[in-house]
């Protein structure tokens, strides 16, 4: 193989690419373009990620190398439930927190983070972070709704502190509040009617939790 450029491959490859892709946009045979993803790895220009299939694939940027670390990269490693990463919005210089992964994922407004971010309430390390943020985004509601279905799948889930429920408590003339503006739930309607929140999610949204079965 002729010398890799490898910065210009990166950015005529930016995105997300398969092993097929990536064999058709530059013409290579399998083991060729394998090769290349070595290489380009090696330079920290490649992160491997997985669907939730299983299925590999390889987000190439020329930015990789400023080792950034994304929101959905922290909800795909610690959330069972894997997210399929649609932007390039990285953190740099620090760490990005469970808990402002879980906020980030609960402000994406979609049902596939609702779901992954339920996995984030077993890593909580610091239940006042998590009420803070929530504050700051008005999504303290939401946030003990959504433990409360996590509730129901998680065993042995760490327990919520009664300070952050009582605060979360809604007023007699609250209006009810839309996680996803018009999904509500057929099958969390109680939790629903305790925090005024309506849940964008039902059992079978659940069930590539394990042991879910309702």
């Amino acid at each position: 193989m002729a010398q890799i450029n490898k910065f210009e491959l990166a950015k005529k490859l930016k995105g997300f690419n398969t092993l097929k892709m990536i064999e058709s946009a530059l013409n290579l045979d399998r083991t060729k373009a394998i090769y290349l993803i070595h290489k380009l790895r090696k330079e920290g220009y490649v992160k491997t990620k997985y669907l939730s299939s299983k299925k590999r694939i390889y987000y190439i940027s020329p930015k990789n190398v400023l080792k950034g670390t994304s929101y959905t990269e922290v909800i795909n490693k610690q959330s069972p439930i894997k997210i399929m990463e649609t932007d390039e919005y990285n953190i740099y210089g620090r760490e990005v927190s469970i808990e402002e992964a879980l906020i980030y994922a609960l402000n994406k407004r979609s049902v596939r983070y609702t779901v992954a971010l339920l996995g984030l309430f077993r890593k909580i390390t610091s239940w006042s972070k998590l009420y803070n943020i929530a504050k700051k985004d008005n999504l303290i509601r939401e946030v003990v709704a959504l433990y409360d279905v996590a509730r129901k799948i998680l065993p042995k889930l760490k327990r919520m502190p009664k300070r952050f429920r009582n605060l979360a408590k809604p007023k007699k003339n609250e209006s009810y509040k839309y996680i996803i503006d018009g999904f509500k739930s057929m099958n969390f309607e109680d939790i629903e009617k305790k925090w005024k929140v309506y849940i964008p999610l039902n059992w079978d949204d659940l069930s590539e939790y394990e042991g879910v079965n309702k």
